[in-house]
């Protein structure tokens, strides 16, 4: 059976030289004569790969020495409490800008360990746009302002880099992290599930500036204390070796693939042959605010929805798969993902032209 062109928001495509590298690793990883899956964490040859995992994440992002990198687990979903069970006592106060739904379920589970303001929402228009940097009412008293700077239901992305002067900018990254650069240093946190452009669902990368570790809320568990995992090198608790490895693995291809650079182009490219698509198409259409539409996720709509499931069998019989939008948010999404080549972008446009002349 032929690869499907997967569309999916998360756990995303692979690239395929890796899941081939991955599958020639299984039973035998550099002559060990085991899996990556079967090694102890603290043996050599993990060591060896957490080592190099580590590298890649600090070369591509261009991570400085005073900020930490950790392989956590739970995603993003588990960062909602983590992030403010280390973060918050400072003060005992956050702001959360509100962009969409995973920003909205950040900022209620912090609710839960402090003093939570929304210093900004796009709620009014229904999360279509991102709030403008002059809308946003930021405490002067919190202890860290979080954003996220994709939303994947929504298919929202925030191009620029806000400012909150003295106060930390955290920022959730899961579905835009490494498709592009970022100023590193102007984020005091920034954290991301992996399954999106990094490798598999099950490890989650947090880096954070050391100057905040040390403050976590008395109750933190001890395998969520960002100190105490900087401290044991992201070995507190057993780590997520295999989902670290395949990190590694997709890591290298960026690298080899030219970097974050090489990686913006691609994802531009593959977004406005969507995007000048639908802006000129009868049937189809997107809603998002032409300066906040995401390069990771486009959304789109049918002007006939009485078509979504044509639509959607149509793609399948095409081989693509995983295009149905968010259940709370209805529609048609795309995931475009670094891994996504280009010519199944053109794929993609090329059924939805034809499925237009079709039925208008």
């Amino acid at each position: 059976m032929s690869r499907v062109i997967n569309f999916s928001s998360g756990p995303a495509t692979l690239p395929e030289a890796v899941l081939r590298q991955a599958a020639a690793d299984m039973l035998d990883w550099r002559g060990s004569g085991m899996s990556v899956m079967e090694m102890s964490h603290r043996g050599p040859e993990f060591t060896d790969i957490l080592a190099n995992t580590h590298t890649l994440v600090r070369d591509l992002l261009g991570v400085p020495d005073d900020y930490a990198v950790l392989f956590m687990q739970g995603g993003a979903i588990a960062q909602n409490a983590i992030l403010p069970m280390n973060l918050i006592a400072k003060t005992g106060v956050a702001d959360y800008v509100v962009s969409g739904v995973w920003s909205e379920k950040s900022m209620k589970e912090a609710g839960k360990y402090g003093q939570v303001n929304i210093a900004a929402s796009s709620s009014d228009n229904g999360f279509l746009s991102m709030p403008l940097q002059d809308t946003w009412q930021l405490s002067s008293h919190a202890s860290y302002v979080h954003m996220c700077s994709n939303e994947t239901i929504g298919g929202v992305e925030c191009h620029w880099t806000p400012q909150t002067g003295d106060i930390p900018l955290v920022a959730d990254m899961s579905s835009n992290i490494m498709s592009a650069p970022i100023d590193l240093q102007r984020y005091g946190v920034i954290y991301a599930g992996a399954q999106k452009n990094m490798g598999p669902s099950g490890v989650t990368l947090v880096i954070v500036r050391r100057d905040l570790l040390g403050h976590a809320l008395p109750f933190t568990p001890s395998a969520f204390n960002y100190q105490l995992q900087d401290d044991q090198s992201s070995m507190y608790n057993t780590p997520p070796t295999y989902a670290i490895y395949i990190m590694g693995l997709v890591l290298q291809h960026i690298k080899q693939q030219g970097g974050l650079l090489a990686m913006q182009t691609q994802n531009q490219g593959k977004a406005d042959l969507l995007y000048d698509y639908l802006d000129h198409s009868r049937l189809f259409f997107n809603k998002v605010h032409r300066a906040d539409r995401s390069r990771m996720n486009v959304t789109f709509f049918l002007r006939d929805e009485s078509l979504n499931d044509a639509f959607l069998q149509g793609a399948e019989k095409e081989g693509m798969v995983q295009l149905r939008g968010h259940r709370s948010a209805g529609g048609m999404r795309a995931s475009i993902y670094n891994a996504m080549p280009w010519v199944h972008v053109q794929r993609l446009r090329d059924y939805m032209h034809g499925f237009e002349k079709a039925h208008t």
